[in-house]
């Protein structure tokens, strides 16, 4: 695998079961990668492990006064200089190489893990922990991959050097290979300690970046009540956290490097000391000495990388076990529009359920067998629930998405699918069902971009983005499109949308997701109080183009407001995670008096009999109120 060919086409089905066995995937994918740097990294390291010997041919040479010995020791170095310049290129390019194909191995799955769960995934991960693992330890997954093979590569060159050592010089090769084996051993219990701070650092900077983007998020409300030093204090005391935590995780790493420095120093000294009360005693000769002092100085160097393996598994472990947890959440049950509760993956994921896989597109009622909800085919039906986050809930249900039994039952009714025309929706394949049902929340995200890029979605094509933006009355949403572009007869599809349509109302941001889910075109399309932040002359219109956009397609409305209620098909009352009351909306009005209070937002004294009028006459001016508007 090169670079030149990334992205990959398929990344793989990753191990998920811990962080480690997640390494070890990694390594596995690239075993061709691995070889080559561990081939190209024995080449360098055994010609610099050849330069001792021959120095200290050279030195001897001169010692003897032999000119041959002599040359053939310069043609031997410059043979191993050539030998170290070829392998330390080429390692460099296959062990970066290594790295930037496991990150993106790894970058690849989290996008498509990120674009599987949609909005899902921060109810499980915090939206910073989520950036953390796709940048820094996306880097440290990279780094302990790429740094196996030179480890391999300096251990095996270490284990030949001190081996050879021990023949060619008994007394000298043990003392050296007994500190190598000191000095290997000797940072790894302050690596441990080293990982904890820098897992705190990097805790504390994302909860201080959180910090920060929260405030820009809510800039205009702080100003609007004048909590700006508030949330400046709060931001300058989490900065500081990060400060005192980055010079705790500072002073770790330079007792690590003077460690590093300290000891191999020792050894040196030691094995200098030896050696030379040898060449006194006439047991060693100068060149000998000499080539077993080079060779101690090159061990140094493979030393290094057992130390940075040690350092790049430590750090990479944490991180790839958070990563292992991002990979390792799924959905629970469907496979709709949008995703619905995640659950860990303890197995490497199997595919999806086919179902219908390579028939007709799904079409007909919508039924849920938790709730009992019945939207029949091209109806525009509305859902009234008292609770908003029930309804939330039920309408992720109807999406394609097995939640827990809104009842709070525990009978196992998460499991029982929404049917499309008798077709479950979480049997179908997720390309199928998202075009089948699309849920659209009571927040929608708006993402950075053009209005075109925005409108830009999977869609049938049978509604056109003028059309949709039309029915959404996103009239006024154009003109201050164009507006801000700097010429009110500019292009507005051309113009650009802030991050998370901060510049617009919420209103507006409103209706244009309305208008995005509009031209998508589903089968099915759930709307989660889409008109809450409108105007209600606004929202009516919006409610009849809907309808009659909508005609021949099914669409369910959760929402309380009566000029939605008015023009729907059919109404169902949800209490208590099921259909309670089925009709129309003026209908419910005069016959069911909990239905009225949710929908007239009354208190239970204000509908005491001696208080409230005839249910007829409270239903008949409430419907024309409604017509009126």
């Amino acid at each position: 695998m090169q670079i030149r060919d990334l992205p990959f086409h398929d990344p793989g089905v990753p191990d998920v079961r811990s962080g480690p066995r997640l390494l070890l995937w990694l390594g596995g994918r690239q075993l061709g990668g691995q070889a080559k740097s561990l081939a190209w990294g024995l080449l360098h390291m055994a010609c610099i492990a050849g330069f001792p010997v021959v120095v200290g041919l050279a030195v001897q040479a001169v010692v003897d006064d032999s000119g041959t010995d002599l040359a053939v020791a310069g043609g031997l170095m410059a043979v191993l200089g050539a030998g170290v310049t070829l392998g330390d290129t080429m390692l460099h390019r296959t062990a970066v190489t290594n790295w930037v194909t496991a990150a993106a191995r790894v970058q690849q799955l989290l996008a498509r893990r990120t674009a599987e769960l949609g909005a899902a995934l921060t109810r499980r991960v915090a939206a910073g922990e989520v950036v953390a693992v796709s940048t820094g330890d996306i880097e440290k997954i990279g780094w302990c991959v790429e740094s196996a093979s030179r480890f391999s590569a300096a251990l095996l060159t270490t284990v030949a050097v001190c081996v050879g050592l021990v023949v060619y010089e008994p007394e000298l090769g043990l003392l050296v290979a007994g500190g190598v084996c000191v000095l290997a051993m000797a940072v790894l219990p302050l690596l441990p300690h080293a990982t904890r701070c820098a897992d705190l650092q990097r805790e504390k900077a994302g909860r201080a970046t959180e910090l920060a983007a929260d405030t820009v998020a809510g800039l205009r409300v702080l100003r609007g009540i004048g909590g700006e030093d508030l949330f400046l204090s709060r931001y300058r005391t989490a900065s500081q956290e990060v400060r005192r935590a980055a010079v705790r995780t500072s002073r770790m790493w330079a007792l690590i490097e003077a460690v590093q420095v300290a000891l191999p120093g020792l050894l040196l000294i030691a094995v200098v000391w030896r050696g030379a009360g040898m060449v006194a005693d006439g047991r060693l000769a100068v060149g000998e000495l000499v080539a077993v002092y080079g060779a101690v100085t090159f061990l140094l160097f493979p030393l290094r990388l057992f130390q940075e393996f040690a350092m790049a598994y430590s750090f990479s472990r944490p991180s790839a076990r958070r990563t292992a947890r991002v990979l390792g959440l799924r959905r629970a049950g469907g496979t709709g529009g949008r995703t619905g509760d995640v659950r860990p993956q303890s197995e490497p994921e199997e595919p999806a359920a086919t179902g219908a896989a390579g028939g007709p597109e799904p079409s007909g009622d919508l039924y849920d067998p938790v709730s009992g909800v019945l939207a029949r085919h091209g109806e525009l039906t509305a859902l009234v629930c008292g609770d908003p986050d029930a309804a939330g809930v039920l309408a992720d249900r109807l999406g394609g998405h097995a939640h827990q039994d809104p009842s709070g039952g525990g009978d196992g009714a998460q499991a029982r699918s929404v049917l499309l025309g008798g077709v479950p929706l979480d049997g179908l394949p997720l390309a199928a069902a998202r075009r089948a049902a699309l849920v659209q929340d009571k927040d929608p995200v708006l993402l950075s971009g053009t209005l075109r890029e925005l409108l830009d979605v999977p869609a049938s094509g049978r509604v056109p983005p003028a059309e949709a933006l039309a029915a959404a009355q996103c009239a006024d949403v154009l003109t201050a499109l164009a507006q801000g572009s700097g010429s009110a007869t500019a292009d507005p599809l051309r113009a650009r949308i802030t991050e998370r349509g901060r510049s617009l109302s919420g209103g507006q941001r409103q209706r244009l997701a309305l208008a995005r889910s509009l031209a998508t075109d589903p089968e099915v399309l759930i709307l989660d109080e889409p008109t809450s932040a409108v105007d209600s002359h606004t929202e009516a219109r919006i409610a009849d183009a809907v309808r009659r956009l909508r005609t021949g397609r099914t669409t369910v409305v959760l929402a309380t407001s009566p000029l939605l209620l008015d023009r729907a098909d059919r109404v169902l009352l949800v209490r208590d995670g099921r259909v309670a009351a089925d009709g129309t909306h003026r209908g419910l009005l005069r016959s069911d008096a909990v239905y009225r209070a949710v929908v007239t937002r009354e208190t239970e004294n204000e509908l005491s009999a001696a208080e409230r009028p005839s249910p007829e006459g409270a239903a008949d001016e409430l419907a024309e109120g409604t017509t009126r508007t």
